[in-house]
């Protein structure tokens, strides 16, 4: 790692065990901030008491993107690796995406490779959501031609995350940020609880002419969906719906609604197990009420 460039890495926890041991054991040659929003389980004490050398916040839950904010500024670092507190860089990752940093000086962040706790590749390269594009995906138009651009540009059109190159955003599980980019764009959007917050960054970041660069130089594993189960989805059609409202207009907005709501509603049908309730829930939400009314919920 490069010694003329300082680095620091942030964590937002909430229960995260059993994964945050691994994780802060695979960032301890550098400063890192914890930010734990409300966990109820042993997260705190264990920290604290494994890791004395990680400054840890203990703060309210208004969700990721204001955890990533108070953790971020603890820390004055050129170099901020923000990471889930299920995912941790293995052997040498964390140098190769700081080495990668310093050869892309135009790069808000640089990201690497994820892989599944059985080493298997997770998908984490991604278009910037239109309604479209969306609809690919609710509708399961993606599954008809996975590879080709037209049907799956949301999930990289079929990208094999075995090439270094600059992509519209990533998943931020794993994510090398510069501060001079933040502080171009500014912070994170702390209307977004829980996903989609770093899609909205990024697409502000390449607004202002910033990249997003994945390597597979480097590579990090990451668990998923540990602090919530895959349970949100609300929140995540909320943030996606967000999204649209901010950087695509109202219209698109409504288009995407739409589309999600017809999309919820099929998935409803093909599902026989507790996600059929779940999916007619949050397509009941958003069919409840005006745009503006559900996302200030």
């Amino acid at each position: 790692m490069s010694e003329g460039t300082s680095v620091a890495c942030v964590v937002v926890t909430y229960d995260a065990m059993p994964w945050i041991e691994q994780c802060l054991e695979s960032v301890v040659a550098v400063p890192t901030v914890v930010v734990d929003n409300g966990s109820r389980d042993d997260t705190v004490p264990f920290v604290k008491e494994r890791f004395p050398e990680v400054t840890v916040t203990e703060f309210e839950n208004r969700g990721l993107a204001a955890g990533w904010n108070r953790a971020i500024a603890e820390t004055d670092a050129e170099l901020i690796l923000v990471l889930n507190a299920d995912a941790w860089p293995t052997a040498g990752s964390l140098a190769r995406l700081v080495a990668t940093a310093e050869s892309h000086p135009e790069a808000a962040v640089v990201a690497p490779r994820l892989r599944n706790l059985d080493g298997t590749l997770q998908r984490s390269v991604r278009g910037f959501p239109t309604p479209w594009r969306l609809a690919t995906e609710y509708l399961y138009l993606r599954k008809l031609a996975p590879s080709s651009r037209l049907l799956n540009a949301f999930y990289g059109a079929g990208f094999d995350h075995d090439e270094e190159r600059a992509v519209d955003w990533v998943m931020g599980a794993c994510i090398l940020l510069r501060r001079a980019a933040l502080d171009d764009v500014g912070p994170f959007d702390e209307r977004y609880f829980l996903f989609s917050e770093e899609v909205d960054w990024l697409r502000r970041a390449s607004d202002r002419g910033w990249s997003v660069i994945f390597t597979p130089e480097a590579e990090c594993v990451h668990v998923g969906g540990a602090a919530h189960g895959g349970l949100l989805l609300k929140e995540n059609v909320k943030g996606q719906l967000r999204y649209l409202q901010l950087h695509e207009g109202q219209r698109a907005a409504a288009r995407g609604r739409s589309v999600m709501r017809l999309g919820l509603r099929l998935r409803s049908c093909l599902h026989r197990d507790a996600r059929a309730a779940q999916y007619r829930e949050v397509a009941d939400w958003l069919g409840s009420g005006p745009i503006d009314t559900l996302l200030a919920e």
